[in-house]
């Protein structure tokens, strides 16, 4: 029997009540585990510069006027146009029922995120023949520290994970129905609406190749053009009334500006090497990657099937497309886990299910080669993990007091350093003794380890960057009328603090200042203590004063 004709038997025979009962059993169980892990302490922290920000300006604009449902706005009446508006539509939402909040904000984007892990699962068991190739991969997708940190933030990656993958499973589920592809189309919409319509072009063309390379009849069915006609044209519709509203400045803007321009050109100063992406995956997917590359080998020489195809298409269109852009930020790499999830989720599995003396390992003094076996060092990354995270147990316990070293107290930090060695330490045991269990401990390890990490004061580390937002944006809301602009000697933009404040607040330099200050009856700026001392202000008068900034005016 083929390989391709064994996968598809495997799938006829998991059609039964009995299996889809326990594929609901999974899918429902890695949902509960996805909600508490991405809405856990969602709100105690602040919201973050910039998108945070943004989205949040733009959302809460849009409960203030019918129009700006239409043509988004940020605070000033600034137009915003930089995204389709379909995650902040369901952020403004979420805020007339809940208010506006940090809680609000962020909710609907860490649930768009947690409901991509069992819509991956469900992808995944229409890969993989058997079912504990679709577990690991959700299992590694879930403890993957990128995207459970960038999924809770008030941004829009999350809802791209989501919708792409449910294009994706759509896709799949029409080699065996026609009418699923009706989704594909309306989920290519709502990718098209959250993040731009290069986004939806990509990641479009990526699913255009695999259905080409793995199920051309699909391109045939009266379906999936009626769902992509379903899906596009609210975003036809949304792009056409922007270019009558603003004209040619929203083409420029929109397309040229915040989309077309980052390719060839770096925007904001977000420009790193060709490398930088390859290095993201590297540093972050803890402790996932050191199994990336077995995983992609494996999809090499699974290319004939369908999951192989899938790996290698998303894979390498999608990390070339984004390492050649010349701007570069984290976030971008984000729907790349996903494939990455699903290759080492395939090799996990093949390790699992294989025999003892067929796994690679040595059995009787004989050792037998395959291509599933562990790299023989692989257990001494994870002894090394153990080590540093036992060392940072020590530091932070604050108990090294000398001279030239006196280490903080935090116990949070503490606590998730304790648990990350923990699993390391009893995973590269196990490994040692070549026993398979290991990759059990390394999934509740890491699950228990980021949640430790979400209730902690810490995983929005970018907060400790810069002044705290809340104080300062509470004085220049207090302190100043309604609409007003605000200057500030901070050298950058924190929309943030223009969320909090409901004020524009904007970065001068000091010649502008003192321009302002001359013809401006009633200027106001937000001024840190060196450069209120050294401005030398006529008639200023300081209004209110917090954690080392000042609100000023004229004395009148």
């Amino acid at each position: 029997m083929s390989g391709e004709m064994f996968v598809w038997d495997q799938l006829k025979k998991r059609l039964t009540g009995r299996d889809r009962q326990i594929d609901w059993f999974w899918a429902l169980g890695f949902l509960l585990a996805a909600i508490v892990l991405f809405t856990v302490n969602l709100g105690y922290l602040p919201l973050r510069d910039w998108d945070e920000g943004i989205v949040g300006q733009v959302a809460r604009e849009m409960t203030r006027s019918r129009l700006n449902w239409l043509y988004p706005q940020m605070v000033g009446n600034v137009p915003y146009f930089n995204k389709p508006p379909l995650v902040h539509w369901l952020i403004a939402f979420s805020y007339t029922f809940g208010g506006v909040n940090e809680w609000t904000t962020r909710l609907i984007p860490a649930m768009l995120t947690a409901f991509s892990v069992p819509i991956l699962y469900g992808v995944s068991r229409e890969l993989f023949a058997q079912r504990i190739g679709a577990i690991f991969t959700t299992c590694v997708y879930l403890t993957l520290l990128p995207v459970v940190r960038h999924g809770r933030l008030a941004m829009l990656d999350g809802a791209v994970l989501c919708f792409f993958l449910l294009l994706l499973w759509c896709l799949l589920r029409s080699r065996r129905d026609l009418r699923y592809a009706l989704g594909a189309g309306i989920a290519l919409g709502l990718l098209s609406l959250t993040k731009g319509i290069f986004l939806g072009v990509l990641l479009g063309v990526i699913a255009l190749l695999f259905i080409l390379w793995d199920t051309p009849r699909l391109l045939t069915s009266i379906y999936l053009w009626l769902g992509m006609i379903l899906g596009l044209l609210p975003v036809g519709l949304w792009y056409l009334a922007q270019w009558q509203h603003y004209g040619l400045l929203f083409i420029d803007t929109n397309l040229k500006q915040e989309s077309w321009r980052r390719i060839w050109e770096q925007v904001g100063g977000h420009q790193e090497g060709v490398w930088y992406y390859l290095l993201e995956i590297l540093k972050y997917p803890w402790p996932w990657q050191f199994f990336g590359l077995q995983g992609l080998w494996l999809a090499w020489e699974n290319r004939n099937f369908a999951w192989g195809k899938l790996v290698l298409l998303w894979t390498s269109i999608y990390l070339v497309a984004i390492s050649f852009m010349s701007t570069k930020l984290p976030w971008y790499i984000l729907p790349i886990y996903p494939a990455f999830s699903l290759a080492v989720g395939a090799y996990l599995a093949q390790v699992w299910s294989s025999r003892e003396q067929d796994s690679g390992w040595i059995v009787e003094g004989e050792k037998t080669i395959t291509p599933f076996s562990f790299p023989r060092y692989l257990w001494c990354f994870l002894a090394l993990i153990a080590i540093v995270g036992w060392v940072g147990v020590i530091y932070f316990s604050g108990i090294i007091q000398t001279r030239q070293l006196m280490s903080p107290k935090e116990p949070d930090l503490q606590l998730l350093l304790g648990a990350v060695a923990m699993t390391m330490t009893i995973a590269a045991v196990l490994l040692h003794r070549r026993d398979r269990q290991f990759m059990i401990i390394l999934f509740w390890g890491c699950y228990v380890s980021l949640l430790i990490f979400m209730t902690s004061d810490n995983w929005i580390w970018e907060l400790a960057e810069n002044y705290p937002v809340k104080p300062v944006a509470e004085i220049v809301k207090s302190s100043t009328p309604a609409g007003e602009v605000v200057r500030t000697s901070h050298p950058g933009t924190r929309p943030s603090l223009d969320f909090y404040s409901d004020r524009r607040v904007i970065s001068v330099s000091p010649e502008e200042m003192k321009e302002v200050w001359m013809n401006n009856p009633s200027p106001y700026f937000l001024l840190d203590h060196p450069t209120l001392e050294n401005s030398n202000f006529p008639n200023a008068r300081i209004i209110k004063t917090i954690g080392g900034w000042n609100v000023v005016t004229k004395n009148r």
